[in-house]
């Protein structure tokens, strides 16, 4: 298990997760149960991964697709001084999109 990071909401409720562990060469101080305390509110750590998500939204909503729904999955990592990354999957980066069109209703009958 990589480690539990702690972070505060905008409204002070403290959400604990598992956390990825970062490569950079200083090292984090944990409290005495081994939980880092987050350097950025629960929120800001999610900035990027938000932005990321309206930016891919963009891309797949407009030009000449037009899909009827857009459903994008990111496999997010949480670090106590980095933040939220879209993790490593089996290739470069985790990024599921799926796009949905519903069926043409039923033509129109002629009324009798």
């Amino acid at each position: 298990m990589d480690g539990l990071v702690e972070f505060r909401t905008g409204d002070g409720a403290v959400v604990t997760v598992e956390a990825a562990e970062e490569r950079s060469g200083s090292r984090l101080v944990s409290r005495g149960d081994g939980t880092v305390l987050a350097t950025r509110t629960f929120e800001g750590a999610l900035d990027g991964v938000r932005a990321a998500a309206e930016s891919a939204l963009r891309v797949f909503r407009d030009g000449s697709l037009k899909p009827d729904g857009v459903e994008i999955e990111f496999g997010v990592k949480l670090a106590a001084e980095t933040g939220a990354f879209i993790a490593k999957g089996t290739a470069e980066g985790h990024l599921v999109v799926r796009l949905t069109w519903s069926p043409a209703g039923p033509e129109a009958s002629p009324a009798p």
